[in-house]
Formats: C-alpha cells, structure tokens, sequence
C-alpha cells in the first residue's frame, strides 16, 4: 500500500464544538458567589459603620446640648449649675453605657466603682481627680469646683471611643 491510498483512508478532520458561554465553568460560579458574599458583607459593614456614626452623633449632640445650656443658663449660683452639668453628663454617659454594655449592671453602678467603669472601658485620659469625684460624688454635695470645659472633653472622648473604637492604649 502507497501513501496515497493510506491517507484516503482516513477520516476528514473534524473540528471541535464552540465554546460557549453558557453554562460557565464551576470556576466562575465560585467566583461570582465569592464576588456577592462580599459585596453583602461590605454592605453590611458600611450600614454598621453609618448607624454608629449616626448614634454617636447623636450622643454627642445631647452632651454638647447640656453644655450650652450651663454656659446660656445666667445664675449667680454657679455651684449649682456645675452640679446641674455633672449630673447631665452623668446621665448622658450612663445612657451610653446601658446601650454598649447591658449585661454588666451599669445602672446599678455609683460612686468609685462608675468612675472606675468609665476608665476602665473607654478613652477616659481627662479623668482627673477632680472630674472624678464631681462624677462619682457630685450630686450629693453643696459645691462643686470642675472644669466643666474638661468634663465636656472627658465625655467626647469617651462617647467617641465607644463608638468609633478609638480606645485607649492601656500602660502598665
């Protein structure tokens, strides 16, 4: 047998099928399902993201509307007005703390032992000594000598750090 009569044996060459583009390879649906969990989760994580935004806003607002009401207020009694403040701080604060930490009995706290909740679970670098005692000890007494300007930073900076998670770095 010659060449010739060989090769005219032989079959035509027959081209494969197309590739199409439907349905796609278990690859790509992987990844698409990769592509929409985090999309989701982004989304959701940006939706957090504006609601502590928002909520803190708002718990600002609220100590920064205690605040201008001590400096409009005019009153010869400044002692008074201090532990007007003190006590609004006080309660701005412990509301924001009931919110974040339910389960730990916030409500039931006074005196040393809220003092030391507020240092030991927020930015609480503005807690002096002074602060301190009007915080723990401020509603019960006749005069109160604060920095109110300092109680007010005090209270930001622990707001923010609850809900930003700007926390203090802890020294030993």
């Amino acid at each position: 047998m010659d060449s010739e009569e060989l090769l005219s044996q032989l079959a035509d060459i027959h081209l494969p099928v197309d590739v199409t583009y439907w349905p796609p390879a278990i690859g790509w649906w992987v990844l698409v399902i990769f592509i929409l969990t985090g999309g989701y989760l982004l989304v959701k994580r940006y939706i957090q993201y504006k609601n502590l935004h928002k909520i803190c806003s708002r718990a600002l607002a609220e100590l920064d509307r205690c605040y201008q009401n001590f400096r409009t207020i005019e009153n010869e009694n400044i002692d008074s007005l201090k532990i007007l403040y003190v006590n609004q701080v006080n309660s701005v604060l412990r509301r924001v703390a009931l919110v974040h930490f339910p389960q730990a009995g916030v409500a039931s706290l006074g005196g040393d032992d809220w003092v030391d909740f507020i240092r030991k679970k927020g930015d609480s670098s503005g807690l002096n000594e002074e602060i301190a005692a009007a915080i723990s000890y401020g509603r019960f007494q006749t005069k109160c000598d604060v920095d109110v300007d300092a109680l007010n930073n005090l209270g930001h900076n622990w707001i923010n750090s609850l809900y930003l998670g700007k926390r203090k770095s802890i020294s030993t």
